[in-house]
């Protein structure tokens, strides 16, 4: 048995060092990498310096391959999506076991057709195109900062500045396309939008005629906020051509991806000529954190490029991208990995496809090469190098830089972690992610007119037309809007001096003119008027105009000038005073609470002074006689029993403060009704109409049929179109419609001169009138409403008003018809508190009987009798204790209570009463004759 375990334990011991010599004999000696970029740009010109210095040190540090070389291998991509896929199938013919790059989001969509069938991983450092995902390009990771992030914080830098429409500039390709889609969902999630894409031809054979066109139509635009995302050949190109149309300055802005900063930390500084057409410009750079590696590798550069090209973020991706590869490369052979290489079925299928594609071999330590890749863990010259979910690297974060003069300076940062910010990302990740707005913050900018303040970043088109306004030709209530007569563009009223004191108060001139709306027979259609915008004939429409949740669907609203909704009038009558109308102060549940209270106070007082008060004792019709007239009396004061006992003395305070409120309400209530003229109608509200059979009248050309039809499902049989005031009258005088409906401001010019008609009920919907705003392009929209509240605050609001809308000449003491009588909910709270004492003061007494009920139980002679009769007894004993008659007037010892039984003087007791009872009869009697 020994001898099988030390076999046993000795074959183990072989295998285990035949295993690791084997792994180390397996490891090779050289690994070919390739790297696939384009030389002669400013981002390849420093990365192939980065490269060549990443590989040096991975060969220099015997801690990561543990003696294996790595091999670059480079090839030029052009940034052609048909050489780079060439070079990628040369490269991959070299046995690479991986690439980095591509650098082109072009040429990286189709290469990564080809290492997702020879399983070679792409580690980019610069391909920042948003649609390179997991799902499409499996052996693609992005070892930079995706353009989703980088747009996201384009979004939220526009949305910090207020604006809300952008001109987006871009190349037509992959790169250029998929950031601009990127850019446009996220501007939707903060409710702007790209009003314009300017799309450029990605070659270096773009001219500035190209430009120069694009840029024209570019200037005719309301937006001034232009967003750049294009390559440095193109970029050149517009900053001249900008420069040259006055586009700088004259209340533009001017946002630029990382291909700028790119080019201002690799060349800077750039030429005058240049500098000066970017003035004023925000750029993003990708952030990278400040630390002892990434200063120390900086002053090597220095030394190595004598300053040109500088090291730009790029770069520094581009190192720290061999970095992540030699990491992952040693982690890979030391779990036992193989560099092999085998032929790949689908490839050498025919023979012609064999003589192409001989070299072509597919890495069969790819999976696990990725897989590695994606777990790495180590901290570069970027920051921590490490990925998430989507095959990026996490934390990404933006410097937004501020040209200004020769060069430029930071006025912030954003991450996706805490949103804008003036602290570094890095120190914000300790902290709680807070991305409320108040807590955006960015130092002062200098824009391209040389001030600090943001520019409003759209203006009128300079196209030279004016704004067409529609105005609807009403026919009725003139008073809110109508045409001056003799004149086809000319209007006055309410409305029209609102709109043109808004206009006045903005900061820039609005060219408009008006156009009416309406054939003026009869009321326009407000929804017509609305969908014409919708349609393109009115650019705005001033007038009447309700706030309506359709409508808030096709076109914008400024800040509502009127409050107002629908309402009902009805005809009113007067009510006269009849024979009962002292009852009416009370409604009946009043009465019947109030009934009932009066009878539970005197039961109340009678159990707590039957005792020891002579004045509620006797006969038992004397007893019931007392509580009733008690009671009852107690509502004039004028009750003559004395209450002796505390808790009674409790009871009849609270309940005499609770008569004392009753009886000043009820007084207050019916001099209100016998002295103040009362209004009644038959219609109660909307509610009582909607479930009624009445005729309705409404507006013609208000949204109120609408309502009343869709949302309210009241038949239009039952429905009347009115088109006037007098029509209203003549139409609720005749009784051709039971009621009106129709919004607040239309009814109150309406009831300030036809008195016998009233609002009824409340007002049942919620709404205003405001000025439709410019439905395609950018609008005046905010500036309008801020000109209204502004309006509203001086009090020039309230003087247009009472220059058109006349007050009411009618009394206005019953404006809403409604019940005065008191219910039982305004008194609830006293008879809560007068019912807690009685309460309180029964449980008080109650307690008191049943401990000198234990007592007596407990000191009496029990006789022998058993069952019944033994607990009738003690019914009896219980009785009289209630019942018995207490002297007030003698204070009993402790002692004799506890001993003194209440059956030892029963007869005496029972006699003195009847005597007392006999004596105060014949008293009685004597007094009645």
């Amino acid at each position: 048995m020994k001898m099988y375990r030390f076999r046993v334990l000795f074959i183990y011991l072989l295998f285990v060092v035949s295993n690791g010599v084997g792994n180390d004999a397996a490891r090779p000696a050289v690994i070919n990498v390739g790297a696939l970029f384009n030389f002669n740009s400013s981002i390849g010109k420093v990365a192939k310096i980065a490269l060549h210095e990443a590989v040096n040190d991975v060969n220099s540090d015997s801690s990561v391959l543990n003696g294996t070389t790595l091999n670059l291998i480079m090839k030029e991509s052009v940034c052609s999506g048909f050489l780079g896929f060439i070079q990628a199938m040369q490269l991959m013919a070299k046995e690479v076991v991986a690439i980095i790059g591509p650098q082109s989001s072009a040429v990286a969509h189709m290469v990564t057709l080809v290492a997702k069938e020879l399983q070679t991983p792409l580690l980019s450092f610069a391909a920042t195109d948003a649609t390179l995902t997991p799902l499409n390009s499996p052996f693609f990771v992005r070892a930079t900062v995706c353009d989703y992030y980088q747009m996201t914080a384009i979004s939220e830098l526009v949305d910090y500045y207020g604006w809300r429409e952008v001109v987006a500039v871009f190349d037509d390709d992959d790169y250029g396309r998929n950031g601009i889609a990127a850019l446009d969902d996220a501007l939707a999630d903060k409710l702007g939008r790209i009003s314009y894409k300017a799309a450029i031809p990605p070659t270096t054979s773009v001219t500035r005629s190209d430009i120069m066109d694009i840029f024209v139509k570019i200037a005719m635009l309301e937006s001034r906020v232009i967003i750049l995302h294009v390559n440095s050949h193109s970029g050149r190109i517009i900053f001249n051509v900008a420069s040259y149309l006055g586009m700088i300055g004259n209340g533009y802005a001017w946002i630029s991806t990382d291909w700028l900063s790119s080019l201002l930390d690799s060349y800077s500084p750039l030429s005058s000529d240049m500098m000066n057409s970017m003035q004023g410009f925000l750029v993003m750079r990708a952030h990278t954190p400040d630390s002892n590696r990434k200063r120390a590798f900086a002053s090597r550069w220095k030394s190595i490029t004598g300053g040109s090209p500088g090291l730009n973020a790029f770069a520094l991706y581009a190192y720290d991208s061999v970095s992540i590869l030699a990491h992952a490369i040693d982690a890979y052979l030391n779990q036992g990995g193989n560099v092999s290489f085998s032929n790949d079925t689908k490839l050498h299928s025919s023979n012609s496809s064999e003589r192409f594609l001989q070299g072509m071999r597919k890495f069969d330590g790819g999976p696990a090469l990725l897989s590695s890749i994606l777990k790495t863990n180590i901290t570069g010259l970027t920051g921590p190098l490490k990925f998430n979910s989507e095959r990026s690297l996490v934390d990404p974060a933006y410097d937004i830089i501020n040209v200004i003069g020769t060069g430029y300076r930071v006025v912030g940062y954003w991450s996706n972690y805490s949103g804008l910010s003036t602290t570094l990302p890095e120190s914000l990740y300790s902290r709680p992610p807070n991305r409320s707005s108040a807590n955006q913050h960015l130092h002062p900018v200098f824009w391209p007119d040389g001030s600090t303040t943001p520019p409003r970043g759209w203006v009128f088109p300079n196209s030279g037309t004016q704004l067409n306004i529609g105005v609807p030709l009403r026919v009725s209530f003139k008073e809110f809007v109508s045409r001056v007569p003799g004149t086809n563009d000319m209007f006055k009223g309410f409305c029209i001096d609102v709109f043109q004191a808004a206009v006045n108060l903005l900061p820039y001139p609005v060219p408009y003119e008006f156009v009416s709306f309406g054939d003026g027979h009869k009321n326009p259609n407000y929804t017509d008027l609305v969908n014409m915008i919708l349609a393109g004939k009115f650019d705005a429409a001033v007038g009447d105009i309700a706030i309506v949740t359709s409508r808030t669907k096709i076109v914008d609203f400024t800040q509502p000038f009127v409050s107002s909704g629908l309402v009902v009038v009805a005809p009113f009558k007067k009510l006269n005073s009849g024979a009962w109308a002292f009852l009416e102060p009370f409604s009946p549940l009043m009465w019947g609470v109030i009934v009932l209270s009066f009878l539970t106070v005197g039961v109340v007082v009678w159990i707590l002074e039957h005792r020891i008060n002579d004045e509620f004792r006797g006969s038992p019709t004397r007893q019931f006689i007392t509580i009733l007239w008690f009671s009852f009396s107690t509502l004039t004061f004028s009750h003559k029993e004395n209450t002796i006992s505390c808790l009674g003395r409790m009871v009849v305070i609270i309940w005499l403060f609770v008569v004392l409120i009753l009886t000043s309400s009820y007084t207050a209530s019916l001099t209100s009704i016998l002295t103040v003229q009362q209004l009644s109608s038959a219609i109660k509200g909307i509610d009582s109409l909607v479930a009624g059979n009445e005729r309705i009248g409404y507006q013609a050309g208000s949204f109120a049929q609408m309502y009343l039809t869709e949302e309210l499902n009241i038949s239009k049989s039952r429905l009347v179109e009115l088109t006037s005031p007098e029509e209203y009258a003549e139409a609720l005088r005749v009784g051709r419609i039971d009621a009106l409906v129709d919004e607040l401001p239309y009814v109150e010019l309406f009831l300030s001169s036809q008195c016998d008609y009233r609002i009824v009920g409340p007002e049942f919907t919620r709404s205003g009138w405001s000025f439709v705003s410019i439905s395609t392009g950018f609008s005046p929209s905010p500036d309008m409403s801020t000109a209204i509240l502004k309006l509203s605050e001086n009090g020039d609001l309230q003087r247009i008003h009472d220059k058109w809308l006349t007050t009411s000449s009618c009394s206005q003491d019953n404006t809403e018809i409604e019940s005065s009588q008191l219910h039982l909910k305004s008194f609830l709270g006293l008879f809560l508190l007068c019912g807690i004492a009685c309460i309180i003061a029964l449980c008080i007494y109650f307690t008191r009987i049943c401990r000198r009920f234990h007592h007596a139980s407990r000191n009496q002679v029990v006789s022998d009798l058993q069952g019944s009769n033994s607990n009738l007894q003690r019914l009896r004993t219980l009785i009289t204790l209630i019942d018995e008659k207490k002297d007030p007037s003698k204070k009993r010892k402790k002692s004799r209570e506890i001993e003194d039984s209440p059956f030892d003087d029963e007869r005496g007791e029972e006699s003195e009463r009847s005597a007392k009872r006999n004596q105060s009869q014949i008293s009685r009697d004597g007094d009645s004759d």
